[in-house]
């Protein structure tokens, strides 16, 4: 089983790396990274967040969280009561005399860099979250209050602004999509409350997605990432920016050398709408999506599994509008293939608001290219679902019918079964009031409650409806029968093994 998702960081150095025979046309290994981190150095700073708890105040300071047994938990816990007692910063005056509900400072350690001379610095979102005061301490021990410009939790980045007359130094951003596989790569940040740490190592894979959001695209490297380091940069042997170092897999909350990054033009594109309109702007196109598994693929009549199945389009929204529909499979967006689901959130997430732009659809057994006005995706957005819980305990309803091939008991919905299994009144289809263990239904997790809205991508209306549509998959010699099945979830495309049983009325 996978470790969890340890959300703070930065790379540090591998030791012992061998290094095999590159090819000839591959950039040779550096001497050294002591010219380059001299150059970069005074374009990366350190942040530190305070957020004010209203709290008990015998429960004493808060200290920076660590990996257990970390020698530097210790050590903060120690200068931190200290300053307690002594009447410091995060304690005051020790008299004795303060309520019970006196407030405290929680403070976070994190990176940065600066983007351009005129005070913009980069970070992680996750590093200023809910602070009410933000330190930006340059590489010099120079600490300047900082303003939030922007921030976006769905990638984990903010734009911080400070204002200073000390000298700046920017560090440029690079074009992720050129680093390799194998490439040296070198970091700067602030791990532990430890500023200025210089490490390196290599680009361990790209694209990774770490299930973390819609959006993952994530630089992997060998090299450990640490407390501290969040937001800090991760640079090319160019001295470019080519990721901000945000996640690891970790069980300890130490790097065991599986680190994460975001990648500098996924960044950028975020950075400019932070920076331009305060928040991000992404395209919309106002569908509810699944992937395609290889049932799916078979059902339509695809030769393998690719693209992005719609489920279930809005009602106003873009793809509506441009007659998109459930069932439909996008197979290419504005010219780029959608492999997979998340290649369809990325695409269209990057694509500018009002554009219009081709969307290739798996439609009816053949290829249909429609034209779609990109939207703005809202702050609202969230899945649609209807509610369709089930009792779990409901005595058969009216009428029922046995899919016996499928493990399914179906019926219509009529008054007594919206009020049974808690449905809308706007609902439509077919309910579904049993399902058999040990069948393709219950391998799918279909369960009472549930109602198919289609099959085969026609709207049924009546159990005699899906008997017909599974039938009619069989007589094709069909390997599957693909239902629109509305779950408390939201609707959704399940593909059912068919076996060679006829179905009962």
């Amino acid at each position: 089983m996978l470790p969890n998702i340890t959300r703070f960081a930065c790379l540090a150095l591998t030791t012992g790396l061998l290094m095999t025979a590159l090819p000839a046309m591959a950039r040779p290994g550096p001497d050294g990274f002591a010219d380059l981190a001299e150059r970069l150095l005074p374009g990366v700073v350190n942040i530190a967040s305070t957020q004010i708890i209203k709290g008990d105040a015998n429960q004493g300071p808060d200290v920076p969280s660590f990996p257990p047994g970390s020698p530097m938990e210790k050590f903060f816990r120690d200068f931190m009561d200290r300053n307690r007692r002594q009447g410091g910063p995060n304690g005051g005056p020790s008299d004795g005399n303060r309520g019970q509900q006196d407030s405290r400072k929680s403070q976070s350690l994190g990176s940065g860099f600066v983007i351009d001379t005129e005070g913009y610095i980069v970070t992680n979102n996750h590093v200023i979250e809910g602070a009410d005061e933000i330190k930006v301490i340059l590489q010099d021990n120079t600490s300047i209050t900082a303003t939030l410009v922007g921030r976006d939790e769905k990638v984990d980045i903010a734009l911080l602004k400070i204002k200073t007359d000390h000298p700046l130094v920017a560090v440029p951003f690079g074009d992720s999509s050129k680093a390799r596989v194998g490439e040296w790569v070198m970091a700067i940040g602030n791990p532990f409350g430890l500023g200025g740490t210089v490490t390196a190592g290599i680009v361990s894979a790209r694209g990774r997605d770490i299930k973390q959001g819609s959006y993952d695209d994530f630089i992997q490297t060998d090299a450990p990432i640490n407390q501290g380091n969040s937001g800090g940069p991760l640079f090319n042997m160019d001295g470019e920016v080519i990721g901000i170092n945000t996640a690891i897999y970790s069980r300890s909350g130490g790097s065991i050398g599986l680190g994460f990054s975001i990648p500098s033009n996924q960044a950028k594109l975020v950075v400019d709408q932070l920076r331009n309109f305060g928040h991000a702007r992404r395209g919309w196109l106002g569908v509810q999506i699944q992937p395609v598994s290889p049932d799916i693929a078979e059902s339509v009549g695809l030769k393998e599994p690719a693209g992005a199945m719609i489920a279930s389009t809005k009602e106003g929204g873009p793809a509506a509008a441009a007659t998109l529909r459930g069932g439909d499979v996008i197979l290419k967006f504005n010219g780029t293939d959608i492999k997979e689901l998340r290649n369809l959130t990325r695409t269209v997430a990057d694509t500018a608001i009002g554009s219009k732009v081709p969307v290739v659809v798996w439609r009816d057994g053949k290829e249909l290219t429609l034209q779609v006005t990109v939207g703005e995706l809202p702050d609202d957005v969230k899945t649609a679902s209807a509610s369709t819980a089930s009792t779990g305990k409901s005595p058969p309803a009216t009428n029922p019918v046995e899919l016996a091939g499928l493990g399914l008991t179906i019926a219509p919905i009529t008054d007594e079964t919206r009020d049974r299994f808690q449905m809308s009144s706007e609902q439509k289809g077919v309910v579904i009031t049993g399902v058999a263990p040990n069948s393709p239904a219950a391998e799918k997790g279909l369960r009472a409650g549930d109602v198919i809205v289609e099959v085969q991508q026609e709207e049924v209306k009546t159990p005699a409806d899906v008997v017909d549509r599974v039938e009619r998959s069989r007589k094709a010699n069909r390997k599957s029968v693909l239902m629109l099945v509305q779950t408390s979830d939201g609707p959704h495309w399940v593909p059912l093994a068919l076996s060679g049983k006829s179905q009962g009325g």
